[in-house]
């Protein structure tokens, strides 16, 4: 078993009694890092990250699971990094989004609505010596190369 599938069931096991947490990404890169984000229905505390962080360092330690020296960091996905699961894209609705898609173009605009299969976003068309328009449009998730939160800071 490779050490993020266990790190995931780990992580699961923890958060199982706390169904408005959700796992993210675990990724082990070659340096030792082990990265763990988690996020929340209604965002992550410090003391989520601690209990994850000891339950799943308690276990790799106890399991001998990574052979070398590691550094375990558990944290909630910052606005940098762009989201991944459905349930991030259902938290962040009435958020602005940027975009990236297959066709190298981007979009911008309100997240409107969440489906299994896509997004539509609320985008404000502007055209040359025209009132902007408000526009509905869905993006399907086979499009998106990258999705991330817009901050303003208006």
């Amino acid at each position: 078993m490779s050490i993020e599938k266990r790190v995931i069931e780990l992580v699961e096991e923890k958060i199982a009694d706390r169904p408005d947490l959700f796992l993210v990404d675990v990724q082990m890169n070659g340096g030792g890092q082990l990265s763990i984000l988690i996020d929340g229905d209604n965002g992550v505390a410090i003391t989520d990250c601690v209990a994850v962080s000891r339950h799943v360092g308690f276990h790799l330690e106890e399991e001998n699971t990574i052979e070398q020296a590691y550094n375990l960091e558990v944290s909630s996905p910052g606005l940098d990094v762009p989201l991944k699961s459905h349930r991030q894209y259902q938290k962040n609705i009435n958020r602005s989004l940027g975009v990236k898609l297959a066709d190298g173009n981007t979009r911008e605009g309100k997240l409107i609505a969440v489906d299994k299969d896509g997004i539509t976003i609320e985008e404000n068309i502007k055209e040359k010596g025209k009132k902007a328009t408000t526009v509905q449009n869905i993006i399907p998730f086979t499009d998106i190369t990258e999705t991330k939160v817009l901050v303003s800071f208006k």
